[in-house]
């Protein structure tokens, strides 16, 4: 099995930073893209970022220029460096990984159960 562990939540006030990591392990293979969504209350989940195994990044147009993903291949993890903080930015932030498990032929989606990230005075 898989587990994907996500830390570095919390409390910020706006215009403040958070850096959040998530850690993959279990039998893995090999990851493909890793990525980070967020869901506030009474929206659906959307994709804040992501990355491949090559290092090709991707993000929303409400956090560009304020957010960066991350990763480091040799410890499955990938990190969220969030600065310039917003209210709207608060929600639970999920972390997901595609990754292939030893013995399958196939990619499959795994996610973290999620770190609350709320921007408030």
């Amino acid at each position: 099995q898989v587990q994907l562990v996500e830390s570095g939540g919390g409390l910020v006030q706006p215009g403040g930073s958070l850096r959040l990591s998530c850690a993959a392990s279990g039998s893995i293979f090999s990851i493909n893209a890793m990525g980070w969504y967020r869901q506030a209350p009474g929206k659906q989940r959307e994709l804040v970022a992501a990355i491949t195994s090559g290092g090709s990044t991707n993000y929303a147009d409400s956090v560009k220029g304020r957010f960066t993903i991350s990763r480091d291949n040799a410890k499955n993890t990938v990190y969220l460096q969030m600065n310039s903080l917003k209210p709207e930015d608060t929600a639970v932030y999920y972390c997901r990984a595609d990754l292939q498990n030893y013995g399958s032929n196939y990619i499959r989606a795994y996610w973290g159960q999620g770190t609350q990230v709320t921007v408030s005075s």
